[in-house]
């Protein structure tokens, strides 16, 4: 059984490392990353530092790894966040040295493809915290959404229970990074319904595992950084969301199928899955498109779920992964599910 602590947490002035250990979008896309690096300074007031791949698109494994270690080896850096995802990370992982990074702890953000970094600090020992890359939730056009800047204070400097809440209104349509037009105006949003909840008949509290459904496929195919050992899992709580290439209802049902298949998904008593993204650049639904993809996103997993955990509480569109506002869900650590009570609270 692994046993998982909280990193001590960072304090305003304190320098704060910023790496892209799947792609080097800051390179392409200055514009919500340098927004991103300035909300930091001034809004946190933390120092941004970043590394010779964090701009660099085409790095090398060894490139991206040599800057977690960089970052994670020095006594200055308090904390470290992800500039952006990405597809390349799981290539990443077996370059990283996991004694230096078990010796030097500290707290690390990030998303999507940053999935694959928050599962090895996960089986190294630390508690991670998913949620909150530079360019998507700091670099956001206008302002940080409320939700996420509150959810993401509290992450860095704050220990202790946080109460999670709905949105009341939410985005998925993304606009051009490359047009200034871009950020002359905070995104339009669309209102909120709240959180749905499945067999909400009990209280859930366990460690959180999962995060972006299409990587944390990718890494059972990989049979990379799954315990062998599932038990660590019992009572736990699974987060699942997925990603702006905005995979099919088929797809989501097979790659659940095969979770239960290798005993995952019933070990969980609670499952939370992300406010689906329902709208991309290769994709611009209508708003009926969207609802009926949200819908078959939704099917899916009841599908699934029904064959494999029956009686497991589930919560739909909750406010985390790849819609905004973006709540910071730490990975690894404590999650209480309150069904009764309709409240999820996390401990960070």
């Amino acid at each position: 059984m692994t046993v998982i602590s909280y990193p001590p947490k960072p304090s305003p002035g304190d320098r704060i490392a910023v790496v892209s250990p799947g792609a080097g979008l800051p390179g392409l896309f200055p514009r919500p990353f340098e927004l991103g690096l300035e909300r930091l300074r001034k809004d946190y007031e933390l120092e941004p530092v970043e590394y010779p791949a964090t701009r660099k698109m085409g790095s090398t494994p060894q490139e991206r790894a040599d800057d977690i270690h960089a970052a994670f080896a020095d006594p200055d850096i308090k904390a470290v966040m992800a500039s952006i995802g990405g597809d390349d990370q799981i290539t990443v992982l077996p370059l990283l040295d996991r004694e230096l990074i078990r010796a030097n702890p500290k707290p690390f953000f990030g998303m999507s493809d940053n999935t694959n970094l928050l599962m090895f600090l996960r089986n190294a020992g630390i508690v991670g915290y998913h949620g909150a890359t530079v360019m998507t939730a700091l670099g956001r056009p206008g302002a940080m959404d409320p939700l996420t800047a509150e959810s993401l204070r509290a992450a860095l400097f704050t220990s202790g229970d946080y109460e999670l809440k709905p949105a009341e209104r939410w985005n998925d349509v993304d606009r051009d990074w490359a047009d200034p037009a871009t950020f002359e105006a905070e995104p339009e949003t669309r209102p909120g319904a709240g959180w749905s909840w499945v067999k909400p008949d009990r209280v859930v509290e366990g460690r959180s595992w999962g995060g972006c459904l299409e990587i944390v496929g990718w890494l059972l195919m990989a049979d990379r950084e799954i315990p062998h050992d599932l038990s660590e899992f019992d009572g736990g709580v699974l987060l699942l969301e997925t990603s702006e290439e905005m995979p099919s209802g088929t797809e989501v049902f097979r790659t659940l199928r095969n979770m239960g298949e290798r005993g995952l998904l019933q070990r969980f008593s609670a499952l939370l899955t992300g406010r689906a993204k329902t709208w991309s650049f290769d994709r611009p639904n209508s708003a009926e498109e969207a609802a009926r993809y949200a819908a078959e996103q939704r099917g899916a997993v009841l599908r699934a779920m029904e064959a494999y955990a029956p009686d497991t509480m589930i919560v739909f569109d909750v406010d985390f992964g790849h819609t905004s506002p973006q709540l910071v869900i730490p990975y690894g650590g404590l999650v209480r599910v309150d069904g009764p009570a309709r409240r999820i609270t996390v401990t960070y």
